[in-house]
């Protein structure tokens, strides 16, 4: 930084909403035990194929930095449940917003919904477009979300997201 040079308030937004975001998913990790990690492999069409949908999703998605933070609605059982998301891109992350619904497959009741999940792309570098997002938890529930992507984001073509179900 230049000598003499302030951050303005606008110069700092962008580092607190990353700090306060980063801050939020450890402690929602902290809410997880330790013998549930996040699920090394990111599913794909073989993991689900002739297999019917156990209920749908819909959620928007936005990643500033490395941080992701979202919504949505799990509709399962004839049920709508909303949820909170928060994680990280593995990589150098960016500024985009995904808006996605897809089916969720391998759910046997809405509290296995919840919880630590690997997100996949299967692209590094994303950008505008269609969005084609494979996610599964650690008891295998999976989604396959379909959609728009506005941005870009650089990563690894894999990250993780917490869902916390809402009260």
């Amino acid at each position: 930084m230049a000598k003499g040079y302030k951050l303005g308030r606008f110069d700092r937004a962008p580092i607190a909403l990353s700090c306060a975001a980063a801050l939020g998913l450890m402690a929602l990790a902290g809410c997880s035990s330790m013998s549930s990690p996040v699920p090394v492999t990111v599913p794909t069409a073989q993991s689900v194929a002739g297999m019917d949908p156990s209920g749908t999703v819909t959620l928007t998605e936005k990643t500033v930095a490395g941080t992701t933070v979202g919504k949505g609605v799990l509709s399962f059982g004839g049920k709508k449940y909303p949820f909170e998301l928060i994680g990280s891109v593995i990589g150098l992350g960016g500024l985009s917003s995904v808006d996605v619904s897809g089916d969720v497959y391998k759910l046997s009741q809405a509290s296995d919904f919840g919880g630590a999940y690997a997100q996949g792309s299967g692209q590094d570098l994303a950008t505008s477009g269609a969005a084609d997002l494979w996610l599964e938890n650690k008891v295998g529930v999976v989604m396959h979300l379909t959609g728009t992507q506005t941005g870009a984001t650089l990563g690894l073509g894999r990250d993780e997201i917490f869902i916390k179900m809402a009260p």
